[in-house]
């Protein structure tokens, strides 16, 4: 298997990536979250606040915050039943806040928690029935510290989180093209996490970079069936966080960290009677995979911006406030529910600075936080919007305008290269690209940087549906597209785009859906 030929195809011929003639069985379909058995389980309250309009005072969070700190980053919040033309009967499923490709979600949500009123030790959050699995007992500071190369004080905080992907869990479905829908679904759950962490006053880093191997012992996983893709430490007090500097200690490896602590077996439940073998996904971990503290490192920041063309500066606006509670809860994606309308000055002006802005996030890449400029970038083909020419842009952050790249009505364009007809363009006042870096950091980061590129991506869409449904649109984010061709339309060579979302007002849905929460 030629790993670089793999991820090219990922990119731009998702036939190729695929095996042939590739069917879902839905029959033997696996459950959307993962369910263990005969360990220690702790319900969580499920009595959620109804609203997060402000952001809390920094406090050491109990048991009960905690589950609805857990609650509004991946519980499960709404049962839907949905009706289409073509199907005899109705369609049911349940949505969390975090979009997932599918509604397949195939990550996965451990924590480790240091808390009143709680045994310490390494927790599943299981959201089929909103409570904590205990996988290990203990205090694992030492170890943790040592996994991420002692960047980070973890002494100091009340929970670190575990994000992993599970490959079974969409692999069944999109084939070797999960690969790229689970980084960018792990992404999208990690803007949504770090959106609440600050609505509940806590103080949270991102770790792309630590010890695969070790991290994977210490939660019990499997690595032919999942892996962690990011650790992200929780503090609601004064901590030291460090980029890609060397810590404390000597070199450290996983396996001789993994020997500190002996191996946990859980078992759990399987729906699939026959899980098939994906080898490619697994090929693909071990390469992105990191053993040594001596291979982490930082990562340049773009910084292109189209040149010699019209600039359109976009009208300052205030700070959007919202209630993250009733913006979760109305987020749509609408498909071919979009309606044409026109799109105010301030409308897009908000939803770009919004979404860049907030974008900032902590994390061990960076030399310097919060003033990095985003490894990833926003393009986009503007349709009926006031004040701005139709045409193909760049959005410049940082002098908050749109640098025209071609001007004209691109939608057909864009409708003819759409995999799958699920969305009507010429309804679509707005759609959206966001671009990285066209080689994935390999040269800097190895095959990490493919997976971390797609999960800055997915951060971003969720910055951008959040900020979409505070301004009254939908959003519904697309990988069935020609990738290639939304390269040559903004004139792309060292970036290419990841992903394309399509934004406008929409008109309801016809279908039943209830709320999953008193």
């Amino acid at each position: 298997m030629k790993l670089d030929e793999f991820l090219k195809d990922l990119h731009f011929d998702i036939d190729r990536a695929n095996q042939e003639n590739w069917e879902p069985n839905w029959e033997d379909a696996p459950l959307s979250y993962k369910l263990y058995k005969g360990l220690p389980v702790v319900p969580l309250s499920a009595e959620v606040p109804l609203s997060l309009a402000e952001n809390r005072m920094p406090t050491s969070p109990d048991i009960k915050e905690i589950g609805h700190f857990l609650w509004y980053v991946y519980g499960i919040t709404q049962l839907s039943e949905t009706i289409y033309p073509e199907d005899a009967d109705p369609i049911h499923s349940y949505k969390r806040f975090a979009p997932s490709g599918g509604a397949l979600y195939p990550n996965e949500l451990y924590i480790y928690l240091k808390i009143n009123g709680l045994p310490d030790g390494v927790y599943h959050y299981d959201p089929s029935h909103h409570r904590l699995v205990l996988l290990r007992a203990g205090n694992f500071d030492s170890y943790i510290s040592a996994a991420l190369g002692d960047r980070c004080e973890v002494s100091s905080c009340f929970g670190t989180v575990f994000i992993s992907t599970m490959f079974w869990k969409n692999f069944f479905k999109y084939n070797n093209f999960s690969y790229r829908l689970q980084g960018l679904d792990a992404g999208v759950l990690m803007g949504q996490l770090l959106e609440t962490a600050n609505r509940f006053g806590f103080a949270a880093g991102v770790y792309y970079q630590y010890l695969d191997s070790a991290i994977n012992h210490l939660l019990g996983l499997s690595e032919k069936e999942e892996s962690i893709y990011s650790v992200i430490p929780l503090s609601a007090e004064p901590t030291n966080w460090t980029s890609s500097g060397k810590g404390a200690r000597d070199l450290q490896t996983a396996e001789a960290l993994k020997r500190t602590l002996k191996p946990v077996v859980c078992e759990r439940v399987e729906r699939s009677k026959n899980v098939l073998e994906f080898y490619k996904l697994i090929a693909m971990n071990e390469a992105a995979k990191i053993e040594s503290t001596d291979s982490f490192t930082r990562l340049r920041n773009w910084s292109s911006y189209a040149r010699g063309n019209q600039q359109v500066i976009l009208p300052e606006t205030e700070s959007l406030t919202y209630d993250l509670a009733e913006v979760s809860k109305r987020r749509f994606s609408p498909e071919m529910d979009f309606v044409l309308s026109r799109i105010s000055h301030q409308q897009v002006a908000a939803l770009f600075k919004e979404s860049l802005t907030s974008f900032q996030y902590r994390n061990d890449l960076d030399d310097v936080f919060p003033y990095q400029a985003p490894r990833v970038s926003l393009y986009s083909c503007l349709y009926n919007v006031e004040g701005v020419p139709n045409g193909a842009y760049q959005y410049d952050n940082r002098e908050h305008s749109l640098l025209e790249i071609q001007h004209g009505d691109h939608r057909r364009l864009l409708q003819s290269g759409l995999s799958f007809d699920n969305v009507n363009l010429q309804q679509v006042p707005l759609c959206l690209h966001v671009a990285g870096n066209m080689d994935f950091y390999k040269e800097e980061i190895g095959y990490r940087g493919y997976r971390i590129m797609q999960m800055e991506a997915g951060m971003l869409v969720q910055r951008l549906l959040l900020t979409s449904s505070a301004l009254g649109l939908g959003g519904h984010p697309l990988l069935g597209f020609d990738a290639g061709m939304a390269d040559e339309l903004y004139r792309m060579s060292e970036q290419t785009s990841l992903i394309q979302i399509p934004i406008g007002a929409f008109r309801p849905r016809p279908w039943l859906k209830a709320s999953l929460h008193s």
